[in-house]
Order: structure tokens, then C-alpha cells, then sequence
């Protein structure tokens, strides 16, 4: 057993940077982790090189069928960060006719709104834009912050991933690329992040103060429905690519006047308070090291280096925190009783998670046709015992 210089009772992964606390992690014999074998087996099942740019083509081509004669022939969701900024500058370079959608939840920070315009405008792309009740939005992130629970961006991911669906079905598109790659961001453990519509509203039903009434929630009938009947595809083109982000940070720069805003998810300023201070104070759990692992094993960071990254605690601008207290209606003295509740987890409340298990051939067969992710499937209908095991 090698331990981690940073945690010395912990076992840490020979290869890659996660420790023995991650959920549901295992090592093999030479100490390897079960996750770096999950990234290895994702990446021959989806080719970058010549591959990977014969099978993005023929995806290319057969967007272009499906979209013919519309306005649009598929869907781009955008942050202003730089994975949703380097996707749309694929896809634009792809020959594919995009409409941009943003989920605004109402705590962009001004930089990425900057970013979004400055892509657009230059790529010359529409965007639709569904904006959140911004006191109802308050209400669901602080009963999500009352209940103890560590999944408080949740209802961000879920409202996200709603308004793709609903632009999809407006403009009457089939296609949504999503700018994620498993290189850079990895897989999130499914004890770090749950997320599910029902999880929203049991969570909510329990700790809110305001009716949920204009929320984007994904229920499994809209679910269902925009995956079957609507036939709405999610693509994930930087599967087959080379993705770097530093290169990609340089050419959105000199491309578009793309900036950079400081760190991993600060282009939100409720993201950054979650994962740079909620997190790593209230769970102790640094997602860092999800991005950090995903580049040691695709070869763009070195693990040394990371290590040492991970060894600085992860920094959140105060000004952010004091507008988290202000905008939820926190006191000093209420945010500091928050920060102390007893803990809770998404086993304690409702959720889609048992439906999913029993629908797993369903959603399968949904994977398999890219209705829905192949990281959904292996996070939400696979049993509890077998995560992390493929």
C-alpha cells in the first residue's frame, strides 16, 4: 500500500491522485484504482487521432441530415466557461448550424456573461436564454443548504440539462452537444454529486419556504418523453478529440477575446462558492482532484505536479461568500449554524435512483441510441455494490 503524502492514513492511487476516501473506490494488486481502469476502458471505446475524427464526421453529417431545412440542427449549451465556449467553436468549425442556450440561475459572474457575448458574437450564433426567478431560486439553494445534504449544486445541473431539453423541443432540434470530456473532468462519483428531479423537489418539499413553480425540473415523464417520443440526442463530440484546455484557453483568447476567470469553475460565483469553499469546509471533500486525475491519466498534468496542486487548500473569494450569506438570508450567526448541521445524504430523501435501477435495460438501450449519456447510465442505473466497477 503507497500512502498519500497529504493524508498518511490514506491510501492513494499509484497511478492517478484519488485516495482511499473517494466513494466506492478499489485498488488493484500494482495499486492502481478501479477509476483509472473506467477512464482506460472509455477512452478505446471512444478514439481521439483519425478515429476519433472519422466517427466526430460521420456525427457531423448525420446532424446535418436530421436538421435539414430548420434553422438550427442542434443545440449548444453555454457558460461562458471553457469547455461550453470550446464546443461551440467545434461545432461552428464542424459545417453544424447551433442555437447557444444558457441557463442563467442568476450568479454569473460578469466575466462569463462577457465570454458568452464575445463568442457569439463573432461566431455570429443565437442564443435562447431561460432565466430563473431569482427569489426562487434562493429559496431551493437554501433549503438544498438547510437539509445538510452536500449536493447543492443539483438543482443547477438539473435546471441545466431541463432548458437543453426544452430549447430542443421548441426549435424542434435533435441534437445537444455537450462540452464535457472524461480527460479533463473525469466521471464524478456518485457519492459527490447525486442529482435527480424528484431528489429537487422531495429536498425542497422538506426545506423550502416558496412554492417551486417556475423551476426547470427534469421529471421522469419529461425525461422519458424528450428521450423517447422527441428522439432528442445528447452527443458528446470532445470524446473523440484531443481536448486540451490550455490549448483550448489560448485559441478561444485569440480567437473570440475569450477571458479567463481565475480558477475551475469561478465563471459562476454559487459554483465557486460550492466546490472552492462548501465542499472542502463542510464535507471535506476537495472535487479538484476529479479534473486533477482525469489529466494525470490522459497524460496533460503530471501527478507530482498535481499532488502538489492539491496539497494548497482551494481558494474562494470572500466577496463570494458574503453574497452567498446576503442572497440566501443567512446571519453570521445562521450560516455558521448551517455550516454545523448534521449531515444528511440523497438515501435520506426521495429520488428517481430505485426507478432507474429497475429500468436499467430501458435506459440501456437509451445509451446505446445517445438519448442519454453513457456517465448516466453508469452512475444512476447501476446498483449501489457495482459502482465504480466498470
Amino acid at each position: 500500500m503507497r500512502a498519500s503524502p497529504l493524508k498518511p492514513n490514506l491510501q492513494i492511487c499509484s497511478r492517478c491522485v484519488y485516495d482511499s476516501e473517494v466513494p466506492s473506490i478499489t485498488f488493484d494488486d500494482n495499486g492502481v484504482c478501479n477509476y483509472c481502469k473506467m477512464h482506460d476502458e472509455l477512452d478505446r471505446r471512444y478514439p481521439t487521432g483519425p478515429e476519433g475524427k472519422k466517427i466526430l464526421a460521420d456525427i457531423a453529417e448525420e446532424i446535418k441530415r436530421a436538421g435539414k431545412g430548420k434553422k438550427y440542427d442542434c443545440i449548444v449549451g453555454v457558460s461562458g466557461g471553457c469547455d461550453s465556449s470550446y464546443m461551440l467553436h467545434k461545432a461552428i468549425e464542424m459545417g453544424l448550424r447551433p442555437l447557444a442556450v444558457h441557463f442563467d440561475n442568476t450568479w454569473n459572474s460578469p466575466i462569463s456573461t462577457q465570454n458568452i457575448y464575445n463568442v457569439l458574437d463573432k461566431l455570429g450564433v443565437d442564443l435562447w436564454t431561460l432565466v430563473a426567478n431569482n427569489k426562487e431560486y434562493e429559496d431551493i439553494y437554501r433549503s438544498f443548504m438547510l437539509s445538510g445534504v452536500q449536493d447543492v449544486e443539483a438543482p443547477t445541473d438539473i435546471a441545466l440539462t431541463t432548458t437543453l431539453y426544452m430549447a430542443a423541443e421548441k426549435f424542434g432540434v435533435q441534437y445537444i452537444l455537450e462540452g464535457h470530456s472524461f480527460r479533463t473532468e473525469g466521471i464524478s462519483p456518485l457519492g459527490w454529486l447525486y442529482m435527480d428531479g424528484k431528489y429537487i423537489e422531495s429536498v425542497h418539499k422538506a426545506y423550502g419556504r416558496l412554492p417551486m413553480k417556475t423551476y426547470p425540473n427534469l421529471t421522469l415523464g419529461r425525461f422519458v418523453r424528450w428521450t423517447t417520443l422527441r428522439n432528442v440526442k445528447r452527443i458528446r463530440p470532445l470524446w473523440y478529440l484531443p481536448y486540451n484546455k490550455d490549448d483550448a484557453r489560448k485559441l478561444l483568447s485569440e480567437k473570440y477575446g475569450w477571458v479567463w476567470y481565475g480558477g475551475h469553475h469561478l465563471e459562476n460565483r454559487f459554483t465557486a462558492f460550492y466546490h472552492a469553499y462548501l465542499m472542502p469546509r463542510r464535507f471535506g471533500v476537495d472535487q479538484r482532484a476529479l479534473g486533477h486525475a482525469a489529466s494525470v491519466r490522459s497524460g496533460q498534468l503530471d501527478r507530482e505536479t498535481a499532488l502538489k496542486q492539491l496539497a494548497e487548500p482551494p481558494h474562494c473569494p470572500e466577496d463570494i461568500v458574503e453574497m452567498v450569506k446576503k442572497r440566501l438570508g443567512f446571519s453570521e450567526q445562521d450560516f455558521e449554524r448551517v455550516m454545523a448541521l448534521p449531515r444528511q445524504s440523497w438515501h435520506d430523501f426521495k429520488t428517481y435512483k430505485p426507478v432507474f435501477e429497475r429500468l436499467r435495460p430501458f435506459f440501456w438501450v437509451l445509451m446505446k441510441l445517445n438519448r442519454v449519456p453513457e456517465s448516466f447510465y453508469m452512475k444512476f442505473c447501476r446498483p449501489m455494490a457495482a459502482q465504480g466497477t466498470t
